[in-house]
């Protein structure tokens, strides 16, 4: 009955795995998306997001059965519980990389992001893309000292949007349209991490309890 009870259990840990990477891929295409104002890396966006939504439906019903059929405790009970919360962050991670591909979708031709903000939302699409690999990282390992660094790692992403605001509050020259669409592309990418590290702080629990 253990070994059954254990394969439930590392299939939950590794569609887990399999979402966060999902998202990682997804921030990446949807950055390309937008600095590009190309539509080929937006489609797989979306694909991705269907492929998340689908797997945390898999792990949700896994986990409620294991709750209901196995009483766990201890760690098994603390991995189902914050099993339950990674899911739904990581498929706020994917809805929000979607969110970035279609505020490019709506703009295009035009590009959404002027030259002057370009830098600024290459850094913020390699931060997310690097935060949410170190995030699947965590998950494969269930490693509670790496999980902790990505509540520093996020202060990276804080300071490119503290950046962000003070362009659009300075010299801006291309209308409140424009500047409301970069306020929202920001604030998606700051979420983006932000659930990131919600994931750390679960797998924190998880470990240590």
């Amino acid at each position: 009955m253990r070994q059954v009870f254990d394969q439930r259990l590392d299939s939950v840990r590794g569609a887990l795995v399999v979402m966060s990477a999902t998202a990682a891929s997804a921030i990446r295409w949807a950055s390309d998306a937008l600095l590009a104002a190309d539509l080929a890396p937006a489609e797989p966006v979306l694909r991705a997001d269907d492929e998340v939504k689908s797997l945390r439906r898999r792990v949700e019903q896994e986990i409620y059965a294991l709750l209901a059929q196995e009483q766990p405790v201890a760690s098994d009970l603390r991995l189902a519980v914050a099993g339950l919360h990674v899911a739904g962050d990581i498929e706020r991670m994917s809805a929000l990389a979607v969110h970035v591909a279609k505020a490019m979708l709506r703009r295009h031709p035009e590009r959404t992001v002027p030259p002057e903000a370009e830098e600024i939302f290459r850094r913020m699409g390699e931060v997310a893309e690097r935060l949410a690999w170190k995030m699947t990282r965590v998950l494969e390992l269930r490693d509670a000292t790496l999980a902790a660094e990505l509540d520093r790692d996020d202060d990276e992403m804080d300071a490119l949007h503290r950046s962000l605001l003070s362009l659009l509050f300075g010299d801006w020259r291309h209308g409140v349209v424009g500047a409301v669409d970069l306020a929202l592309l920001g604030r998606y990418y700051e979420r983006y991490t932000d659930h990131v590290v919600n994931c750390g702080r679960h797998v924190t629990f998880l470990v240590t309890g």
